[in-house]
């Protein structure tokens, strides 16, 4: 019997358990990146905007960028303890970077003649911002959060290093017994996921290109 076959014999015995570690592991996930695009998402137009605000946001989140991601969850560990928090914490921490960075290159490589044109029809400030500007900028958006998504996705499984579950209880626990047959539980099921969400937001993406292309045919003419 190989260790495949071990992993899903093992995976079978615990279906309640494992399952269980499958739901944390996409909350965490999820938790992780929506909070990370609602803080993200508004510094990134901030910072395509405001030069000042640019330089000290875009800085700072470089220097996160170079922090490991379990680095940045021992960090958060003596504010949050050993609990969800503190892995939603440092993985929040690990998806913003990508999220802002895309935005604030979306908002730049906006072309300021189509803003003029909305302007010039009437459209407020906010209705620019919600009809015009965020849909031309989705697409490169979508890509920051494919990136997030896949980053968080991956680094989740250290959730079980601070008691949070998730998919990692069984890479701690192969490596704690030497068994990889018990890791290859983790491990695989963690790589499905993170390609099935670089799929799906893929797909979105390229759903938004059409109303992107509308968009600058509309504010062209």
């Amino acid at each position: 019997m190989d260790v495949f076959e071990r992993a899903l014999l093992y995976a079978l015995s615990r279906q309640g358990e494992f399952w269980q570690a499958v739901s944390q592991h996409l909350l965490l996930t999820v938790s992780a990146v929506v909070i990370a695009l609602i803080i993200a998402l508004p510094l990134g137009i901030g910072t395509a905007r405001s030069r000042w605000m640019s330089l000290t946001v875009i800085n700072s989140v470089n220097a996160l960028r170079v922090v490991p991601s379990l680095a940045v969850l021992f960090l958060v560990i003596p504010y949050f303890g050993l609990s969800a928090t503190a892995a939603v914490v440092a993985l929040t921490i690990l998806a913003i970077p990508p999220i802002l960075l895309n935005t604030d290159a979306a908002f730049r490589s906006l072309d300021p003649g189509l803003i003029e044109a909305a302007r010039g029809m009437g459209m407020s400030p906010l209705q620019i911002l919600t009809r015009v500007e965020l849909p031309l900028a989705l697409p490169v958006i979508l890509t920051g959060m494919r990136t997030a998504t896949v980053d968080v996705m991956a680094s989740a499984t250290l959730a079980a290093f601070v008691g949070s579950g998730g998919l990692g209880i069984y890479i701690t626990r192969g490596f704690a017994l030497y068994d990889y047959s018990i890791l290859m539980v983790g491990a695989i099921p963690v790589a499905l996921l993170t390609l099935g969400a670089e799929a799906a937001l893929a797909l979105l993406q390229r759903l938004t290109q059409p109303l992107r292309a509308s968009l600058v045919v509309e504010y062209s003419d």
